[in-house]
């Protein structure tokens, strides 16, 4: 179990230094959009309203052939060639027909979703959803093939391109506009605003795809009827999930403009997108997690001590996250300044965003179960239910009380569908989770995190040691109860300190 908790660590590690150091860089767009584009305005908001579209629809042209091709492709009696080929065929032909679709019916679509002024927004980002639809299965190649370096250089580069466009289009060209406006103006046009956020991403997504030449060029191309058939049984409710989990991420963000009552619909929820984005460092531990772990838990699946890594690795994914989620709150004094200063208004739900960030994650380790035995209807079922409970929340209180209700919401919704998932699951395919050592991290944080938010402090510095001092008695109850002394000895430079 020791050397399978070693490679689970080391392809995290991998994929997590470039989903998290790129995540990082891709924070940088925060603070320059909400530096160029006021709350007030409403650019931040439309940015966000239609990045939570082109999420939901990416899940769709997906349609769960990620998780389903590592599946298919590690059963022995299948060709993993055959599998992949068929694979990327499907989502490319579903994708170009959703392109071709939403550029016809452009005149429609864009008025309906509240564009009649801007369609070109939606149609780009048609193109750039198509394109990161059909990346994905390259990109779950990648990962299938044990390849981290390449899918983390492709990533970075993305994310390095596209900041760098960004910079050029939010800060170099406006400034130098206000003084060469004839030369400048041929480039660069100051009244596209907010939309040159979904033009670059065009340009940045468009160059990715050529790096995929071997992946979708260098193969032989074997599409499979039956195969595609006995895949379909198996990803289908993968996307009833996956519809469902995204909308759990993304349902507040395109359901607010449609049911807050007051007129600043986009900035409301410009504020909101803006603060949430604070949380995401919970995103980003599961994503990272997320990208070993699950080629790690289907070629495992056949071990005899497969249940016991599962729970010591959702033991630590959870002990971990809390750990984060103090940090955060720690430093928040300082990580408030990642977003404008009108738009610190939305800090309040930072914790509570992260919370249910902690909560999707543990749902998605324990989805593994009905992945494991072929019943991914489960995971449909729970999420769906989750869903509901999200948009219910929404819909009930956001006319009332505005983005707070959708960060409680996601609350809900992730809560539900964890608690389900938990319950079920240790009828089907019970694991041995350490449920106690669980429960007495939790309590610990929860304390914590109220000695820090409730206690009252003064100024920004004060405030942040006394928090730190909090932080570290957390780090010290995990150092104590892991037994984390004999590996913290072997660290350079710090290991001394430990012996």
């Amino acid at each position: 179990m020791a050397t399978n908790l070693k490679s689970l660590a080391k392809d995290t590690a991998i994929y997590g230094v470039s989903s998290i150091f790129g995540r990082f860089l891709n924070y940088l767009l925060v603070p320059l959009y909400t530096q160029t584009l006021s709350a007030a305005s409403g650019g931040y908001g439309v940015i966000t309203n239609v990045y939570a579209w082109t999420a939901l629809i990416l899940v769709i042209l997906t349609f769960g052939m990620e998780t389903t091709f590592f599946r298919f492709a590690n059963k022995s009696e299948e060709n993993p060639n055959t599998v992949y080929s068929t694979t990327l065929i499907s989502v490319a032909t579903v994708s170009l027909a959703f392109v071709v679709a939403v550029i016809g019916f452009l005149p429609i679509i864009a008025p309906a979703m509240g564009y009649e002024q801007h369609p070109q927004y939606i149609g780009v980002m048609a193109v750039v959803v198509a394109l990161d639809a059909i990346q994905a299965i390259p990109f779950a190649y990648l990962r299938y093939k044990r390849k981290p370096i390449k899918f983390a250089t492709l990533k970075l580069l993305f994310i390095g391109l596209n900041i760098l466009l960004n910079l050029l289009y939010f800060v170099v060209l406006p400034h130098l506009y206000k003084s060469h406006p004839d030369i400048i103006g041929k480039i660069y046009d100051p009244t596209v605003g907010a939309g040159y956020a979904f033009y670059l991403n065009l340009v940045c997504t468009g160059i990715i795809t050529f790096f995929f030449w071997k992946e979708l060029f260098g193969i032989k191309y074997v599409f499979s009827k039956s195969l595609l058939k006995r895949m379909l049984r198996y990803s289908w409710p993968i996307l009833v999930l996956g519809i469902a989990g995204i909308l759990n991420q993304t349902a507040d963000k395109i359901l607010f403009p449609f049911i807050y009552e007051g007129a600043d619909q986009k900035a409301q929820l410009g504020i909101y997108g803006a603060a949430a984005k604070i949380a995401m460092i919970m995103a980003l531990i599961t994503q990272a997690f997320r990208y070993a772990y699950e080629p790690f838990v289907f070629g495992k699946s056949q071990d005899k001590d497969n249940k016991e890594t599962y729970a010591k690795a959702m033991s630590y994914f959870i002990i971990f996250t809390l750990l984060a989620f103090l940090a955060v709150i720690a430093w928040m004094e300082f990580l408030k300044y990642i977003i404008a200063p009108d738009y610190w208004e939305g800090l309040q739900v930072v914790p509570i965003v992260m919370a249910a960030e902690i909560m999707m994650g543990i749902y998605f380790n324990l989805s593994f179960w009905y992945k494991l035995i072929d019943r991914t209807i489960w995971g449909a079922i729970f999420s769906g239910i989750g869903c509901a409970v999200l948009i219910l929340v929404n819909v009930l209180f956001v006319p009332k009380y505005g983005y707070i209700a959708c960060a409680w919401g996601g609350f809900a919704g992730y809560g539900t569908a964890m608690l389900l998932s938990y319950l079920v699951g240790q009828k089907y395919y019970p694991i041995p989770y350490p449920m106690k050592s669980i429960a007495f991290y939790v309590a610990v944080a929860a304390a914590l995190f109220a000695a820090m938010v409730l206690v009252p402090t003064q100024g920004m510095w004060l405030t942040t040691i006394y928090r730190t001092v909090l932080l570290m008695v957390f780090a010290a109850v995990i150092y104590k109860r892991e037994h984390l002394a004999p590996l913290m000895k072997k660290l350079p430079l710090v290991g001394r300190f430990f012996r």
